[in-house]
């Protein structure tokens, strides 16, 4: 076999009709081949001269033709990428990012051409598809359908999985799904079929037998539709697979069309030989850019939410003074008021009730329906949020009232006219200096970079499954300790609450109780990651907790410079080190286990600013002492079943 290698020191472009193309990262230890061998074109991957991604196919299937077949690669670029930037919403503000990129251009027996491009950094791996204008049989081609993606993800027998199953459309509670909102898998093995038959979300999880690997995609963007995986198919892995023709009501194509000159989003994946790439990743950022620039300083922050105990009941005037007084008092950002608060307390006074909270320095985020007609859901405000007429009154009125943010939910899948939705939402509410973040919805692709006002998605099970059964308060140690190597490690993640009521209602005495100490919901402030995080405190706690308790919440920062790995396994538990936009750093533990674990922590490689630590007794009882390390800068700690661990 005829094989070819590419410097990827310096920018070179080379006619050949190579079998295998290689690019590596900058370090030399990833390696990624692409072969044209059968006229079908393949990659995989090698970490450490392990094969870490078997043989995996590419192409499309479009408008102008078959390109999954009878192809040749017939020119190949290389070149390099260095660059840095700057973001206030994530795991990592301030990046850099260097990466080997490998442009090849491919085109089938009839002539019709496409490219790919690589982008490869030390443990990622970023590839799209590049269409460009042609001229097929005397015809010039200015635009395309991409119907289908035959780009695959083909890992070794042996492998085990934490995926969540796509479910199908127009299910669920008013026919709200699909939203991402499936349990994920526990190490289960890859051939297990999906639940619902409609394969599996982004990120997805897998164990290999030699490491780990972390799949998605970004950029996606009103230009495209969202994706997600295909079923597990033997010798073939899982493919990228567009929207289902249900979703969106029907409405709306489940593939994507596009301008020529156009590409696709990237595909994405993060190898490491242990979990430490996986919970560092910043590729999800990495290869996109900003698509507007912000209208203001957006401020992150802290928020206070009635509705997660108290539900709808809740949405009037007297409790949200109640808990815009809660914000106030633990000097907190804001206030989210939830669903019907058009018609429970009314407009006018909304208006009342921003003008007071701003009195206390508290500003109000509002809840709004994104309906239209994808879903049957009847929360209030509806038809605010769908057109761009009604965004812009709505908008301005917000704007010219205070409010600072807002909340929309239920959306209708993945399909393209959905992807626009979102982005015309975001658009239109940067002009007015809103910060938006999205439930019942997607899940965020790059989202935080590509558009300044953009803080979080839901796009997971959520707290408020918290309150609605007992089996979710049961899982919440198993999901806390998963999202922060698959979900929240590609995208931030509004869970909706660091809840610090002992029972899941009003009273704090009946219902369900919570099955996490108080010092594992101050830990998941850390290791949950969204720029505006949710402290679901109820007024009465600020006569409950303990003092440190209260002292740690009022400080609890949200965004971070930089995030460590330290130790951890998904499902069983994490400890993360993340340093502050203030330069502190703060390290979190959280064990969802049955049994304690005992660890030995170095802190030697952190600023000496750490002095407190919040962690739990024999007896699940939260207490605070001085931190004390030995010679060597290591503290040795116990962190209790569904306990955490906080040293700041």
């Amino acid at each position: 076999m005829r094989k070819f290698f590419i410097s990827i020191f310096m920018a070179s472009s080379v006619l050949c009709w190579a079998d295998d193309v290689r690019v590596s990262s900058p370090d030399g230890n990833l390696v990624v081949t692409v072969s044209d061998a059968g006229g079908r074109l393949v990659y995989s991957a090698t970490l450490g001269n392990k094969q870490m991604l078997a043989p995996s196919a590419l192409g499309l299937q479009t408008s102008l033709g078959d390109l999954t077949k009878e192809l040749t690669i017939y020119e190949s670029q290389a070149s390099t990428i260095n660059s840095s930037y700057q973001m206030r919403g994530t795991k990592a503000s301030s990046n850099t990012y260097n990466a080997n990129t490998l442009l090849l251009k491919v085109r089938n027996k009839d002539g019709v051409k496409f490219r790919m491009q690589f982008q490869v950094s030390n443990n990622d791996i970023a590839f799209r598809y590049l269409m460009t204008r042609q001229t097929i049989k005397r015809r010039e081609y200015k635009r395309v359908r991409i119907l289908s993606e035959l780009s695959s993800f083909n890992f070794a027998d042996g492998t085990t999985t934490f995926i969540s199953p796509q479910i199908g459309p127009e299910t669920g509670w008013e026919q709200t799904k699909p939203s991402y909102e499936e349990e994920y898998s526990n190490d289960a093995p890859m051939n297990k079929a999906s639940q619902y038959g409609h394969g599996y979300i982004f990120p997805a999880l897998f164990h290999l037998p030699n490491g780990w690997a972390l799949v998605s995609e970004t950029g996606v963007s009103g230009g495209y539709c969202g994706s997600h995986l295909s079923d597990y198919q033997v010798g073939s892995g899982f493919t990228v697979t567009y929207p289902d023709k249900g979703e969106n009501n029907g409405f709306g194509t489940e593939f994507a069309a596009i301008p020529l000159p156009g590409e696709t989003p990237w595909r994405t994946i993060t190898l490491g030989e242990t979990l430490k790439p996986i919970v560092e990743t910043t590729i999800s950022y990495d290869v996109v850019e900003p698509r507007y620039n912000a209208s203001t300083n957006y401020k992150p922050g802290r928020y206070t939410w009635s509705w997660l105990l108290w539900q709808d009941n809740s949405v009037n005037y007297d409790d949200q003074v109640k808990f815009i007084d809660l914000a106030s008092t633990m000097g907190f950002e804001y206030c989210l008021v939830d669903n019907w608060w058009d018609t429970q307390i009314g407009r006018d006074r909304i208006e009342e009730l921003s003008r007071y909270a701003q009195s206390k320095g508290v500003n109000l985020l509002l809840w709004y329906n994104s309906n239209g007609f994808w879903n049957d859901a009847p929360q209030t405000p509806r038809n605010c949020m769908n057109t761009a007429i009604a965004r812009e009154r709505e908008m301005k009125w917000l704007q010219s009232i205070g409010v600072k943010g807002i909340k929309v939910d239920f959306f209708g899948g993945d399909k393209q006219q959905t992807m626009q939705l979102y982005e015309d939402i975001l658009t239109d509410a940067n002009r007015y200096g809103l910060q938006v973040v999205f439930h019942g919805c997607t899940m965020p692709r790059g989202w935080e970079r590509m558009y300044p006002n953009f803080v979080a998605s839901e796009a997971v099970l959520a707290s408020e499954n918290l309150f609605f059964g007992e089996g979710a308060t049961i899982r919440e140690g198993f999901d806390l300790t998963l999202h922060p190597f698959c979900r929240n490690a590609t995208a931030s993640m509004d869970w909706g609450g660091i809840i610090m009521n002992k029972y899941m209602s009003r009273d704090n005495k009946s219902r369900h109780t919570r099955k996490t100490t108080d010092i594992f919901e101050l830990a998941s402030g850390i290791t949950m990651q969204t720029s505006v995080q949710c402290v679901a405190m109820q007024p009465n706690n600020l006569n409950e907790l303990p003092q440190f308790e209260m002292d740690y919440l009022r400080q609890l920062p949200t965004t971070w410079s930089e995030t460590r790995f330290i130790d951890g396994y998904p499902g069983k538990y994490v400890v993360l080190a993340r340093k502050a936009t203030n330069g502190h750093w703060y390290i979190a533990g959280l064990n969802a286990q049955k049994e304690p674990i005992n660890l030995s922590i170095n802190l030697s490689d952190f600023e000496s600013n750490l002095s407190k630590v919040l962690i739990d007794n024999k007896k699940g009882q939260p207490v605070q002492t001085a931190l004390k390390t030995d010679k060597t800068g290591k503290v040795k700690v116990t962190i209790q079943p569904n306990g955490g661990l906080v040293i700041y």
